[in-house]
């Protein structure tokens, strides 16, 4: 089979991204509305921009996909789900975004219609999981089955889901060592940044775990057996993501109260010295303002020693209340 041009953009032909005729062989043919829209038993594989409205036009007047898959599938704001209806399945995931300059939290999400002899898939914005799939099917080994291809593209997410999360535990763990080393005051905000990544992603990894855990106790001819059980497993990996994110949150949650435990500390410290200066010149304050007084019958006035006297009786009192801090402990 001759080389497959691959999409590398986004412009769309009233929504279509792009479309294949698979063999069954692990190829496929690229196709357009033509061959989209003709009869035959042949797998198809259209994949759509839900945000163009050639798509929607498309669904709902040309597809004969029932009203309420299409709501789903071109519905903006979708919850991971899976379900099974009449001879299809509907399966809603998100992926992490690996968009250049995007943040990987602000997850892509991509719907999923099976049927015998065709799969639709809608997006917003670019997804390099579907990307990659086109790439297998240039080399001839792509999915072959409408089941076989759900299974590859949750494998596909997850996998692009691992280097994320353990990048961000790497940063936990590098922010922790920094932190024992430095001044608290320059870690105030990092940790919560941590707290607020894991939590956004973990707010769609858990229901990602559920939609697929569904998917594979579906009563469908569409998945056998061992697809059943592949996507079981993948649902366990989204589980151990939503452990480790868990992890991650607390152990942001832990260093950051040892910060302002740290910051509470110094800052006692710092009120603590504070104080004991004070104690001590606060009586020493007093006889200065007294003794500086502009007023007539202040002792020692007229006497030249009197100054000598008064600097060491209030050395001698500062002495007495250092000793006296020191046999309390407070000092």
């Amino acid at each position: 089979m001759a080389d497959l041009p691959i999409s590398t953009q986004d412009e769309t032909d009233e929504g279509l991204l792009f479309a294949y005729a698979l063999d069954g062989q692990g190829g496929a043919t690229k196709i357009g509305w033509p061959e989209i829209n003709a009869a035959g038993d042949q797998l198809k594989w259209i994949h759509l921009d839900f945000s163009n409205p050639g798509s929607a036009r498309w669904l709902r007047h040309a597809s004969n996909i029932d009203s309420s898959i299409v709501d789903a599938l071109l519905d903006n704001d979708s919850r991971p789900r899976s379900v099974s209806h009449y001879n299809g399945v509907l399966v809603t995931l998100r992926a992490i975004n690996t968009n250049t300059g995007a943040d990987p939290e602000d997850m892509v999400s991509i719907r999923i219609w099976l049927e015998n002899n065709r799969i639709v898939t809608t997006r917003r914005r670019r997804l390099l999981t579907v990307r990659s799939l086109e790439q297998e099917f240039q080399k001839n080994s792509g999915p072959k089955t409408p089941g076989e291809f759900l299974v590859r593209i949750v494998d596909k997410l997850s996998e692009r889901i691992d280097p994320v999360i353990d990048h961000l535990d790497e940063q936990v763990d590098q922010a922790e060592e920094r932190f024992q080393e430095a001044h608290a005051n320059s870690y105030r905000g990092e940790f919560s940044a941590f707290r607020r990544q894991a939590m956004r992603l973990r707010r769609f990894m858990a229901p990602q775990r559920e939609s697929l855990e569904t998917a594979s106790r579906l009563d469908t001819p569409l998945l056998n057996a061992n697809e059943k059980f592949a996507l079981h497993e993948a649902a366990d990996q989204v589980t151990r993501h939503v452990e480790d994110l868990d992890l991650i949150r607390e152990r942001a949650m832990v260093a950051q109260e040892e910060l302002l435990a740290r910051m509470a500390q110094e800052q006692n410290s710092r009120m603590y010295i504070l104080a004991i200066v004070a104690a001590i010149f606060l009586p020493l304050s007093f006889l200065t303002g007294l003794m500086g007084m502009n007023v007539a019958g202040l002792p020692g006035t007229e006497d030249p020693t009197s100054f000598s006297l008064l600097a060491l009786l209030m050395s001698g009192i500062g002495v007495i209340i250092v000793l006296f801090f020191r046999w309390k402990k407070w000092l």
